[in-house]
């Protein structure tokens, strides 16, 4: 990874203070091919900072996340990542889908429902196994997930 590290990709923002976010060889493996893959290529593209709000995730993280039992947190293999506000969110995550990269998920978390505006993208990428290039939205006070083109 040329932009990012092993420790932003592991720090949780709110919870770091509390509980231990212990990493694996085979999670620090995952992280760093969802940054070579997927975050380096975006930032070198982007032209600027982008901020990991959260990459892996404990068990004990991901509860208090509220994140689903079979997250890709879990296993080091996705990261939420933002951008200086919440339109430049969904630049970023349009850039990052226009520009032809492998990706498992690329998910414009709590966006508006005209995708003007995202509090983060969320985007995995999978070391072993397929990658679907799925994007996806979720509107902000929806629970359900919708499968979106770009």
């Amino acid at each position: 990874m040329k932009y990012f590290t092993i420790a932003e990709m592991i720090l949780s923002r709110k919870h770091w203070n509390k509980i231990w976010n212990k990493t694996t060889p085979e999670i620090e493996q995952n992280l760093t091919a969802l940054g070579d893959a997927v975050l380096d290529p975006l930032r070198e593209k982007w032209g600027k900072p982008i901020v990991v709000s959260s990459g892996y995730r404990c068990p004990a993280i991901n509860r208090a996340e509220n994140g689903v039992n079979n997250s890709q947190h879990l296993k080091g293999e996705a990261a939420d990542i933002v951008a200086d506000n919440t339109r430049e969110n969904v630049r970023m995550g349009r850039m990052l889908v226009g520009m032809g990269r492998s990706f498992d998920q690329v998910i414009f978390e709590n966006c508006n429902t005209a995708m003007t505006e995202a509090e983060w993208i969320h985007v995995s990428y999978k070391r072993v196994g397929t990658n679907r290039r799925q994007v996806l939205r979720l509107v902000k006070g929806s629970k359900n997930y919708e499968l979106i083109k770009i």
